[in-house]
């Protein structure tokens, strides 16, 4: 009897936190990001200049520039195409309850567990599409932008206040409807592209089937001491993407793995060893690595000679982002503009998107509208993504990095390394097999409570 009160006080509780944080996270106006024409933009290791031949379409101080603005150049068309194009997944809610408690949103602590999908999801896109690939039907969303950021989110709220009260729950329907799929004039490569680009984003659905959804990863959290409800820092999740990955027996991502750099130390044979040991034995081809890099950029504030670092390596195409944030907000950084950062905001509560459904709409997955922020309020917990499609562009890549890492450090301690052999070599002790009924072993629970003190704070 006990028991049961206990679990009709959880549900009364949630709904009130559910109502709050709609109210918190669906208001959401949308804002103007103004770029310099003098500068060039990065997004992803791509590089946009903003420059127009005629003088008059210059902003009136001269040197900002409106994204939204018409009259923009071609090259500001094709950037607004590729930010729109990287998929974007924020807070929901009404989704399936997260086994274990009564939560049915991840609204107020979910936000780095989707920033760590969002560059995780980047790194698919690199592995099955590469980085040229841009959704044909970016600007669709655009027609009905202001709607779905503005008048919506009211009727939104005023809905959720109303089922609160009353102890129901309603099924909200996306702003938009998705436009019938092209038929069959379509060519092979577009059905393939359109193909994956679903596939992907369905790995990351809000139900217990999906391979990366929020589901799976924090019941991976539940075997290190997390429940659902509880915050997770960039380094935290780095090790729980890895999990998912190792864990997924979809058939379609066996040719990819990923490997968590330990003490901020890339051991290059394990990295190579991960790539190579579980390759089919009838294949030469060894998997697809996507590294992640759990860093500090600082002590209880980011370290601005840290910036030209961080620049450098978002002006890889290799590289998949960088999982950070602010104090008490993660955001995915994406890019940068002289000493500002480019992100996606995951503060957004969007209603639960059911991707089993064939033709599911897309349009809640993509991100309309880019955000700024200064490099120097960054929070010094982060972690730095990377793909490399073979050993030998893992090779490339740490060469590369090596130099970013020499050019940009003052001191003789940069901030991480790529050291020769294995972590075993360096008396450094490697998780053991993992057990059928443990997911996390001894080593790697460690390592996770060691994680579980970063200073990004729950909001």
């Amino acid at each position: 009897m006990e028991a049961a009160g206990t679990d009709e006080v959880e549900k009364i509780k949630s709904k009130f936190m559910s109502a709050w944080h709609n109210m918190k996270y669906s208001w959401v106006l949308k804002t103007k990001t103004y770029f310099s024409r003098n500068s060039p933009v990065f997004l992803l290791g791509k590089c946009y200049h903003f420059k127009t031949e005629e003088s008059s379409d210059t902003s009136p101080n001269g040197s900002n520039y409106d994204i939204t603005d018409e009259g923009i150049s071609r090259n500001v068309e094709e950037f607004r195409k590729d930010f729109i194009s990287r998929i974007w997944l924020t807070y929901r809610e009404e989704f399936p309850q997260i086994k274990g408690s009564a939560l049915t949103t991840d609204c107020g602590w979910g936000c780095t567990l989707r920033t760590g999908q969002m560059l995780l999801a980047q790194g698919l896109i690199l592995h099955f599409l590469g980085r040229d690939w841009t959704w044909p039907d970016a600007f669709v969303i655009e027609n009905s932008d202001s709607e779905s950021w503005t008048s919506h989110t009211v009727k939104k709220l005023t809905a959720s206040l109303e089922a609160s009260r009353t102890g129901e729950k309603e099924f909200r329907n996306q702003s938009s409807h998705h436009k019938q799929a092209p038929g069959g004039n379509w060519g092979n490569r577009e059905r393939r592209d359109e193909h994956f680009h679903r596939k992907i984003i369905s790995w990351f659905g809000d139900s217990p089937l999906a391979n990366f959804g929020l589901h799976r990863l924090t019941e991976y959290g539940n075997k290190s001491g997390k429940i659902a409800g509880d915050w997770y820092g960039p380094a935290v999740v780095a090790h729980l993407l890895r999990k998912a990955v190792e864990e997924s027996r979809d058939p379609e991502l066996q040719g990819i793995t990923v490997y968590v750099a330990q003490d901020c130390t890339v051991y290059k044979s394990d990295v190579i060893d991960t790539q190579c040991s579980f390759a089919d034995s009838e294949k030469s081809d060894a998997k697809s690595v996507i590294i992640l890099i759990p860093v500090r950029l600082g002590g209880e504030r980011t370290n601005m000679e840290y910036l030209e670092f961080v620049k450098g390596i978002l002006s890889l195409e290799y590289c998949i982002g960088i999982i950070g944030g602010k104090p008490k907000q993660s955001y995915y950084f994406a890019g940068f503009q002289d000493d500002s950062l480019i992100y996606m905001d995951p503060h957004y509560c969007q209603s639960f998107v059911d991707v089993s459904v064939k033709d599911f709409p897309l349009e809640s997955f993509h991100c309309p509208s880019p955000k700024k922020m200064s490099f120097k309020k960054m929070d010094p917990s982060c972690t730095i993504g990377l793909y490399c499609p073979n050993v030998q562009a893992f090779e490339r890549a740490s060469e590369e990095i090596t130099k970013i890492l020499k050019s940009s450090s003052k001191e003789n301690y940069p901030l991480f390394t790529f050291v020769n052999g294995h972590s075993r070599d360096y008396d450094f002790l490697m998780s053991p097999v993992l057990e059928e009924r443990t997911l996390f072993s001894e080593d790697e629970n460690k390592k996770l409570k060691c994680f579980s003190t970063e200073d990004f704070v729950l909001l």
